[in-house]
This record gives structure tokens, sequence and C-alpha cells, in this order.
């Protein structure tokens, strides 16, 4: 397995970068529908995932694909029909958003991205995450280092949280009283600042160069962050579980039920799962 990353990583990158230029394509002219309240969909989504569908697996037939917006009815009733059964997925399968960031592609915001995984059961071979708009490609492989445009990245050197400058994800639907409300009150006056980009994918790369600090997130899904956990992990970060000591690592996450803590070094995610104890993690939303 560890002599094919090479090539998992060349169409990985490959089927990042069709899908973000698909997106540049699709600005100015794609229709816009709603998944739910303030969860939107584009044409360009679509038709972005469709680009890294036939990449991949044209280049693997034989792997499973997982992506954000199903194209394959068949596909999705089968996984559907796995999850049920409560089996695992323990081959080779594609995690793939095609646009994370959807809101602030639809209004011209610069933080959207392409994020592609390969994984083997919850652990992740290699990943990319491509930003068409600054033209920045992170890439990563199990063992062989994160890279931004081809040169390698590692974390901030940050261990007080008073110096850390962190990020979080919200769900699309946030009441006054849910427990992202009660993380972000609980954080927000420890820390240097806090940021929300509106791309999970972006925060994790990010905090893989070392332009962040920390991220954290209690509900969100697979395609969304298996390739920054990589990145975190490769550039020598460190990711945990909320509420249990940091020696934890990403192959302790579960990737079909993600909630986490990445920070850029084991002393600031200690403590960010000291501040975040006692408030459950949930599931991801459908």
């Amino acid at each position: 397995m560890q002599d094919d990353l090479p090539e998992f990583l060349t169409v990985c990158e490959a089927a990042a970068r069709a899908g973000g230029r698909v997106l540049c394509d699709w600005i100015g002219r794609f229709g816009i529908a709603n998944k739910g309240p303030r969860d939107l969909v584009t044409e360009a989504d679509l038709a972005s995932q469709q680009e890294i569908r036939r990449i991949v697996l044209g280049a693997f037939p034989e792997h499973d694909f997982i992506g954000e917006e199903s194209l394959d009815q068949q596909a999705s009733t089968a996984s559907a029909s796995r999850d049920a059964a409560g089996l695992r997925w323990m081959g080779l399968r594609w995690m793939v958003d095609p646009l994370d960031g959807t809101s602030n592609y639809v209004h011209g915001y610069p933080a959207y991205c392409v994020s592609v995984a390969l994984a083997r059961g919850d652990s992740v071979l290699v990943g990319a995450i491509y930003d068409p708009v600054r033209g920045e490609c992170f890439t990563a492989s199990a063992g062989g280092g994160a890279f931004l445009n081809g040169q390698p990245i590692r974390v901030a050197q940050t261990r007080a949280i008073a110096d850390a400058l962190v990020a979080v994800s919200f769900p699309p639907h946030v009441s006054v009283d849910s427990i992202s409300v009660a993380d972000f009150l609980a954080v927000l006056p420890q820390v240097h600042s806090v940021r929300r980009t509106g791309s999970t994918a972006i925060n994790l790369a990010y905090l893989a160069c070392g332009r962040l600090d920390a991220f954290w997130v209690r509900s969100i899904a697979c395609w969304d962050v298996a390739a920054g956990l990589l990145m975190v992990q490769e550039s020598g970060g460190a990711i945990g579980p909320f509420g249990t000591p940091c020696n934890a690592t990403a192959t302790a996450l579960s990737l079909d039920k993600p909630a986490f803590i990445a920070a850029c070094s084991a002393e600031l995610l200690g403590t960010l799962q000291q501040l975040l104890t006692g408030i459950p993690s949930v599931p991801p939303e459908d």
C-alpha cells in the first residue's frame, strides 16, 4: 500500500485542481438551490464533483466514492444499506467535498476550496485541498509530510492559549442556546482572536501551514475533514477528541462521525480540551 501512495497522491491532486477549475468556470452563471435553511448547493458543486469522480474512478474504478453531492443514486443507496447494516468501510474510499464554502462562493467571498482524500477505514492515506482563488494546493500523504504548492509546511509553535489565533465552524442552524455558542463563549475570552472562514477544509489547511493555531468542530461530515486531518497530522499538529487526554491522534477518530479539536501543539490541544470538557459532542447533521 505504501508503494501506491505516490500514484494515489498524483491522482488526488489532479482531481482537486480539476474541481477547482470547474468552480472558476461556473462563476457568474450557476443556479442556486436550498438543501435546507441556510444550506446551499449550486450547479457548480455538482459539476465539480462529477469531474472529480471521473478522474479518481477513471484511475481506480475498484474504489468507493463518497461525495457531498449525490450523483449516483444507486451508489448512494448501496452506501445507505451498508451503513444501516452497521458495517464499517474497510476498502479504499474517496471522500470528496467539491465545494467547501458554498455560501462564500455564492456571495463572491474568497474563502472556498475543493477537498479530496483517499482513506482505508479511518486512516487517511492521501489528501489535497485546492483553493482556486489563491492558487494554493495543499497536499499530504501518510508518512510523507504535508506541502503547499510543493513546498513543505509545518504548524506554528504556539503553546499558550492567550497567544492563539483559532478558528471555529458553526453548523447551518445555530440557536442562542446551542452547543456551538457555548463552545464559542468558552474559548473566546481565553484566546488572542477567533476566526470563522466558512470553510472547514481551509481552516485545517491553514492550521497545517501555521496561519492558524487551533480549530475545533463537533458536527461535520467526513468529506469536509478527511484531507485536512491528514495535513495537520503530517505537518506536526495534534488532534484529539473532546474532553480526553491530548495523546490521541487522528487515527483514533471515526471518519464516519468526526468530532475533534486540532491544534499546533499538544499543550494547546490539552488546554482547549479542558475548556470544552463537559459539553457533549453531537452527531453530524444529514
